[in-house]
């Protein structure tokens, strides 16, 4: 048994609304998590990670502001606390 498709998602965001096009185009009918509302859990994050095969980094804007303002640049930080 295969798990439903899922998107997170942010309306406002021109890619995700194109992401959510494309999966209707396709007949997919997905489940819509607006992650702004509804953020994920530790859990669900590691686990899209793990299934990605990325680091927390691999899914944050590096080039903004904020994620230096938060001091999310900072290589001492580890995979949990990214998290």
């Amino acid at each position: 048994m295969t798990e439903p498709t899922r998107i997170f998602h942010n309306p406002r965001c021109s890619k995700s609304r194109q992401t959510l096009e494309l999966l209707k185009e396709r007949g997919i009918e997905p489940e819509i998590i607006r992650y702004l509302e509804t953020p994920p859990t530790v859990e669900e994050l590691t686990r899209i990670l793990d299934l990605l095969d990325f680091e927390p980094r691999d899914l944050m804007r590096t080039k903004e502001t904020e994620y230096k303002e938060m001091g999310l640049d900072n290589p001492d930080l580890g995979r949990q606390a990214l998290i």
